[in-house]
Order: C-alpha cells, then sequence, then structure tokens
C-alpha cells in the first residue's frame, strides 16, 4: 500500500518543500506542452498529490481553473498559503484519491505528477476507477511516472510504456507515452515516462 496519511502529514509538516526531491519551483515543460495540445485556458484541472502546489499555482497562472489536492492536511494548507502569496485563486482540498470524495465529472483533465508511481500493484485499478469518475467524458489524464530505464531501485515504483498502457487501456484511450525526466532537487534527474490518456 501507498505510506499512510500520517506519514505523508508527518514529511509535509517538517519538512522544509524545497528540499524535497520532486520540488521544483515551475510546471514542467512536458506537461505543460502536453496540457496547451489537449486543454484550453479556463479548462478546469485537477492537480492530484499537490505536495507544494507549485504545478497548481502555475496552472492558475495560465488562466486554469485549479482544484488541487493532497492527502496531507499540511500539504494542502502550506500550498493555500503559497498561493495567496502568489495572488491566484485554487480550490484547494484534503483528498486520498484511492477514496475519494470529489464530485463526478468535476473536471475537464487532472494532473498527476508523482501519485500514480506510489501505488502498489493491488492498488491500481482503484485508482483508475477514481480518476475516470473524476474526469468529465472525454477528459484527459497526463501522467508522469518513473520510467523502468531509471537506474536508481530505491523510490516509487518503474513502469514501462506496456505496463502504464496495460493498467489504464480499459477506461481510457492511450494517446502517447513519451520518455521525460522527473524534474526536481535531485543531482541528476530521474527518467520518467509521460503518459496522455482520454476518458472513454
Amino acid at each position: 500500500m501507498p505510506a499512510p496519511t500520517s506519514w505523508w502529514e508527518d514529511l509535509y509538516r517538517t519538512r522544509d518543500v524545497s528540499d524535497l526531491p520532486w520540488y521544483t519551483p515551475a510546471l514542467d515543460v512536458d506537461l505543460g506542452a502536453a496540457l496547451a495540445t489537449h486543454a484550453k485556458p479556463g479548462s478546469r484541472i485537477l492537480d492530484l498529490g499537490t505536495g507544494p502546489g507549485t504545478q497548481a499555482i502555475a496552472l492558475a497562472k495560465r488562466g486554469y481553473d485549479v482544484v488541487a489536492t493532497d492527502i496531507a492536511p499540511s500539504a494542502v494548507r502550506n500550498a493555500a498559503h503559497a498561493a495567496r502569496r502568489e495572488g491566484v485563486r485554487i480550490d484547494f482540498r484534503v483528498d486520498n484519491i484511492l477514496d475519494s470524495h470529489l464530485e463526478d465529472a468535476l473536471v475537464d483533465a487532472i494532473v498527476d505528477r508523482g501519485v500514480f508511481h506510489v501505488m502498489p500493484p493491488e492498488s491500481r485499478p482503484r485508482y483508475v476507477a477514481r480518476v475516470a469518475r473524476i474526469l468529465r467524458p472525454r477528459g484527459y489524464l497526463f501522467l508522469k511516472a518513473f520510467s523502468d530505464q531509471e537506474p536508481r531501485q530505491d523510490g516509487p515504483y518503474h513502469f514501462s510504456p506496456e505496463e502504464l498502457r496495460s493498467c489504464f487501456q480499459e477506461s481510457f484511450e492511450v494517446l502517447s507515452i513519451q520518455d521525460a525526466i522527473f524534474h526536481g532537487t535531485l543531482e541528476e534527474s530521474p527518467k520518467a515516462l509521460i503518459a496522455v490518456f482520454r476518458r472513454r
């Protein structure tokens, strides 16, 4: 199972978010490009697992209507403070995607920069069902995950393109899966995959 809520809460309550391996102050370039292709400004976007809130803030600055969730209340609280400092309006909520209380068909698109790849195999079908429920018909999921080409073995699960495709293809059209890197604070950025799925 993913780390329990208390683990994530302790992490975001006690750590400087700018020291976390996945922290980056700007929207990932590849996510930005995928969004620009498939999601018009004004679309409602869910930043799933918002953490420091930097991706949500960047999305709001690009004209998207942003909902941002995290399992850790401290992450949500701190990200909301950061959004206010940046002068953007974001709908922040505490939520666990595996037992999500978000409304059906809430958003046009979901950005997942690192949630799915911490899910163990037995939790993945539940994740897929929840994101499909939260998306509007023909809505998009932009997902970034560690690649099986990444040599370091610690951290999140690693995926091949075929493994990602098999996880999502029953509920989603697979529009693209491309090589990428996971931007953050590590000296060498981990190899990643960025996938674009469309809800069937």
